[in-house]
């Protein structure tokens, strides 16, 4: 079978083909689409606090497919590729555990699903944790990556006052206004300089809830434009490790900085919000903005995604 195989840490995976696997008292998945994530380019780095993984192995996880023993149920699942020992899902037949099984009864498409995966978790556990109400004035950070395009999307769903996407470049703007976004600010425009000026301007000081994937100075200006009282919901650092904050902002405006991860959740939570977002793709135009590829075309797609050059949620499309 296919499978995208790590040899060494920071670089791409190579197409090999290897044996099938014997899944023992795992299910085993023949795989259609599985989508490469952050985590899984942080895992593949070798730098992440789970270590690095031994070599050489298959990364990826999460994915969707068929059941070799029921093809008729189509599932998405996860792995623990990169975090333990095991392969992942970038593979044409994967090895899963039973209890990371999801059946699908959903009309969005393999490759549809395969890009909202745990990134759309996350996104609406986000704005669980941060206590969303409907009418809060809402600030989504990154909004052109999958967790901001999602959490846009639900957002504006679930009945936000405004929803205000930071982007970077007038096709993320667009798509973000696609998505329900009432606002617009695009970085590349106004620098993170202006953000809290910019945001100021928009929503006069009183933004309640920020969705925050991004950290560093972004995040900051954010907060210099909240309102009394906003929730401020951190769930990764692209933008750096550390946020330049005064005691004075947080304590003067009593302000809430929360943390957000899907590894603290359970797995049914992990399933609730999955459908809860499913429900929500299946009658709005929630589909991340996706470059898919075939299991050829991954080693360079992955490159680019990891360069910065490309900011679509690659997926590789087994079928092919």
């Amino acid at each position: 079978m296919r499978a995208l195989v790590l040899h060494q840490h920071g670089t791409a995976p190579d197409l090999r083909h290897i044996d099938e696997p014997d899944p023992g008292d795992r299910v085993l998945v023949r795989v259609t689409a599985a989508p490469v994530a952050p985590l899984d380019l942080l895992l593949a780095s070798g730098t992440s606090y789970f270590g690095p993984p031994a070599l050489p192995y298959v990364p990826g996880g999460q994915g969707v497919g068929h059941l070799i023993d029921d093809p008729e149920r189509r599932v998405w699942f996860t792995t623990s590729a990169g975090m333990a020992h095991g392969d992942g899902s970038l593979r044409e037949l994967a090895v899963v555990e039973e209890s990371r099984v999801m059946t699908l009864d959903t009309h969005v498409d393999d490759v549809g699903v395969a890009s909202l995966g745990l990134s759309a978790i996350a996104a609406h556990g986000a704005l669980r944790r941060g206590c969303f109400a409907p009418r809060d004035r809402v600030v989504i950070l990154g909004a052109g990556g999958v967790v901001g395009q999602v959490a846009v999307a639900l957002a504006a769903d679930w009945g936000a006052e405004d929803v205000v996407a930071v982007t970077r470049g007038a096709a993320s703007a667009d798509r973000a206004r696609e998505l329900g976004a009432t606002a617009t600010i695009d970085l590349e425009q106004v620098g993170t300089d202006g953000l809290t000026r910019a945001l100021g301007d928009t929503l006069q000081d009183a933004a309640t809830l920020c969705i925050d994937p991004v950290w560093g100075e972004p995040a900051a200006a954010v907060l210099a434009a909240m309102a009394p009282g906003g929730r401020l919901v951190n769930l990764g650092d692209a933008a750096g490790p550390t946020v330049p904050l005064t005691s004075a902002l947080v304590r003067s405006r009593a302000m809430d900085i929360l943390g957000y991860t899907n590894v603290a959740q359970t797995w049914d939570t992990q399933l609730e919000a999955f459908e809860a977002v499913l429900e929500v793709a299946e009658r709005t135009d929630l589909r991340p903005t996706s470059r898919v590829v075939s299991p050829d075309n991954l080693p360079q797609a992955w490159a680019d995604f990891a360069a910065g050059a490309a900011t679509a949620r690659v997926v590789v499309d087994f079928t092919s």
